[in-house]
C-alpha cells in the first residue's frame, strides 16, 4: 500500500512536470470541448480558446519557473560561491525533490569544506609556527654552542696547563696550588653545566614547577645570611629592613631559594669596596615588594634589557660566575608572571620584583 501510495506523491521534478503537461493537455482539450458547445461562431470560439489556452500555456510555464529555473539559478549561485572558497551563503530550497536533496548535499558538503579549510588555516599556522620554532632552537644551539666554547676555553686551558705542570713539578706545595686550581676550574665547568641544563629545562617549559605555601621572610633571612653575613673577603656593609610578621607566598620554594640566592650572590659579586648592600621588603595590599640594592658603578642603558640574557657579560661585571644566575632568575620570576626589572640609582644598582601574597 505504502509503495502505491508513494508512486502518487511528487517527490521527483519528472511526476511534477508530467503532472503540469498532462493538467495542461486536458485543459485544452476541456477548454476546447467547452468553447465548441458555445451559442457563437466558430472564430469566436477559437478566440476564447486560444485565450484560455495562453493562459493556461502562461501559468505552466510560471509554475515550470518556480519548480525548476528559480531552484537551478540557486543552486548555480551557491556552486559559483564555493568556487571561489566563500562557503557562507545556504540554498533555501526545501522541496522534497532532487533540487531539494542538491541543495541540502551543497549546505552539507559547502559545511564540511568550511571546516576542512578552517582546520587546513589552523594547520599551516601550527606548521608556520613550528617552524619559525624550530629556526628559534638552531639559532639558540649555534648561540649555546659559541658560548660553551667561548665560557669553556678558559678553564679548560687552566686544566691543560696545570695539568703539564704536574708532570715536572717536585715541589709539594705548589703540587698542591695546581691541583686546587684543577679543581676550581673543573667546579666551574660543572656548575656552569648544571646552570645551563636547569636554565634549558625552565626555557622549554619542561621544568615542574611545586606548589607550596612557605614564609617568603624567612627565606630571605636565611639567604641574606647566607651568603652575605661572616662571608669571608667580605669588604661590604649589609643593611635590611623587612616587615616583623610571616609573609606567606605559594610558589616553588626551592625556585625561589634560587631567585634569591642568584641576585644576593649577583651583588655581593658587583658590590664596590666598602659599599653597601641593602636588602628592603615590603607588603602592599595583596602583593610583597622585594629590593636588592648594592653599590656600584651604574649599568650603562642600553645594557639594562641584555642582562638577563644567559652569559651575557657586561663591561661593569665583576667576579667569574657563569653568567647564567640573572636568566634563570629572569625565567622562574616569568614563569609566575610577576614583574621584575632592574634600574640604575645615582650610587648603585636596584633589582626587584613583586609577588602575590596569601592573606
Amino acid at each position: 500500500m505504502k509503495k502505491i501510495l508513494s508512486a502518487f506523491q511528487l517527490t521527483t521534478i519528472r511526476k511534477k512536470t508530467l503532472l503540469l503537461s498532462k493538467l495542461m493537455g486536458g485543459s485544452i482539450v476541456l477548454f476546447y470541448l467547452l468553447t465548441s458547445e458555445l451559442p457563437a461562431d466558430s472564430s469566436l470560439s477559437f478566440l476564447i480558446w486560444f485565450c484560455l489556452m495562453a493562459a493556461v500555456i502562461i501559468c505552466v510555464d510560471i509554475l515550470l519557473g518556480r519548480l525548476i529555473s528559480t531552484p537551478l539559478n540557486e543552486i548555480n549561485r551557491e556552486a559559483e560561491r564555493m568556487a571561489h572558497l566563500d562557503f557562507t551563503a545556504r540554498c533555501r530550497i526545501n522541496s522534497n525533490d532532487e533540487f531539494g536533496r542538491l541543495s541540502q548535499s551543497l549546505n552539507t558538503m559547502s559545511a564540511n569544506l568550511k571546516d576542512a579549510l578552517q582546520k587546513l588555516e589552523q594547520a599551516n599556522i601550527q606548521l608556520e609556527k613550528d617552524v619559525q620554532k624550530e629556526r628559534l632552537l638552531q639559532a639558540q644551539r649555534k648561540e649555546l654552542t659559541d658560548n660553551l666554547s667561548h665560557q669553556m676555553k678558559t678553564p679548560l686551558g687552566l686544566i691543560r696547563a696545570y695539568t703539564e705542570g704536574l708532570k715536572d713539578e717536585v715541589d709539594e706545595t705548589k703540587k698542591q696550588q695546581y691541583l686546587d686550581a684543577i679543581l676550581s676550574a673543573e667546579d666551574r665547568i660543572s656548575h656552569m653545566l648544571v646552570s645551563l641544563l636547569d636554565l634549558s629545562a625552565l626555557e622549554s617549559g619542561s621544568a615542574e614547577l611545586s606548589d607550596e605555601t612557605f614564609d617568603f621572610i624567612e627565606m630571605a633571612e636565611t639567604c641574606a645570611g647566607r651568603l652575605l653575613l661572616g662571608t669571608p673577603g667580605g669588604n661590604y656593609r649589609f643593611t635590611y629592613r623587612l616587615p616583623d610578621t610571616p609573609v606567606l607566598i605559594r610558589a616553588d620554594s626551592k625556585r625561589m631559594e634560587q631567585v634569591l640566592d642568584n641576585l644576593i650572590e649577583n651583588a655581593r659579586k658587583n658590590v664596590r669596596e666598602g659599599g653597601e648592600i641593602r636588602l628592603t621588603i615590603s607588603c602592599f595590599e595583596k602583593e610583597l615588594s622585594f629590593s636588592l640594592f648594592n653599590q656600584c658603578a651604574p649599568i650603562p642603558e642600553p645594557e639594562l634589557p641584555k642582562i638577563w640574557s644567559k652569559f651575557y657579560r657586561g663591561q661593569n661585571t665583576a667576579g667569574s660566575g657563569s653568567g647564567l644566575g640573572l636568566a634563570i632568575v629572569a625565567q622562574v620570576l616569568s614563569a609566575y608572571r610577576v614583574p621584575y626589572g632592574v634600574r640604575n640609582h645615582k650610587n648603585g644598582v636596584e633589582f626587584y620584583f613583586s609577588f602575590p601574597i596569601i592573606t
